[in-house]
């Protein structure tokens, strides 16, 4: 039987020598390295790696290879993390009324392409509840119209730590949460629908179709206090022509946000993505 892959990710200041440091390590540990993707950005002066490897030893000492690693980040000044293929964290979905996002990342899940847990669903509408049970994902409505943010906010963190989530996707949420929220519940994933920066906040397909675009996209992206401006984790395009209208770029949009937002979850459950100084760097 096959052991989990470990998966190194490591943030330091730049030099000369670190891939030999890393690989030799887990060379001396009897490691054999699968993947290895290395990154410097020289205006920031840093040097991000990701190394995903197996190990040979019959049993894994996570602890132990946690204490060595940290041994090594420690000595080049470095912010590392340590991941393994067989975890499989929880996630909850925020909804509104909009299902085409909701359907294909539960698809996905059951299809074993996105390896999750999808324990909790939460939404400020009722009409998704019967999509949930399909999948066993327990559904949670909130009516925030007539309840205030900071209950409601109050009620759903209680929710994140019942059910043990690692983090939220915003499947067409359509609720912009509360900068409090954001700090106690920092790791969540948003789907917007345009090409980041151009036409945030509100109907940007309208607003696209105003300006004539030629071209329309979907963003997906870590959610930070700031609107539509957390690091870009990826983002997809579509042609569009003076024919289309409004509800020809949404038609399009919907196939594209749905693309864009499984292909980031994607990558941040295979721990891809690299956040820093506000922006990304994504092993793909």
């Amino acid at each position: 039987m096959e052991h989990p892959s470990i998966i190194f990710k490591i943030v330091c200041p730049d030099r000369p020598g670190l891939v030999s440091k890393l690989t030799s390590w887990i060379s001396d540990y009897g490691g054999n390295i699968k993947h290895s993707d290395h990154h410097t950005d020289q205006d920031a002066g840093l040097f991000l790696s990701r190394i995903e490897w197996n190990s040979i030893h019959t049993t894994i000492n996570r602890k132990d290879i946690y204490d060595k690693f940290q041994t090594i980040a420690v000595d080049i000044n470095g912010k590392f993390n340590i991941n393994y293929s067989d975890e499989i964290p929880n996630v909850a979905i925020f909804v509104s009324k909009q299902n085409h996002c909701l359907i294909d990342l539960l698809w996905r899940v059951r299809n074993g392409e996105l390896k999750m847990n999808v324990p909790l669903i939460i939404s400020n509408h009722p009409d998704l509840e019967s999509i949930a049970n399909d999948f066993n994902s327990q559904f949670v409505y909130f009516d925030t119209v007539n309840s205030s943010k900071s209950d409601v906010e109050d009620q759903i963190l209680k929710l994140i730590d019942q059910f043990d989530i690692d983090f939220v996707v915003l499947a067409k949420y359509m609720q912009i949460l509360s900068d409090s929220f954001v700090q106690k519940f920092s790791s969540i994933i948003n789907i917007h629908h345009s090409f980041l920066p151009a036409f945030k906040g509100a109907q940007p397909y309208h607003r696209a179709w105003k300006r004539g675009v030629k071209l329309i996209g979907a963003t997906a992206h870590y959610v930070t206090k700031d609107l539509d401006e957390g690091p870009i984790i990826e983002q997809c395009t579509v042609n569009v022509s003076h024919r289309d209208e409004v509800d020809d770029l949404i038609r399009k949009g919907r196939d594209i946000e749905r693309v864009a937002l499984a292909r980031a979850v994607r990558l941040h459950l295979n721990h891809q993505v690299f956040v820093y100084k506000s922006k990304t760097a994504v092993f793909d």
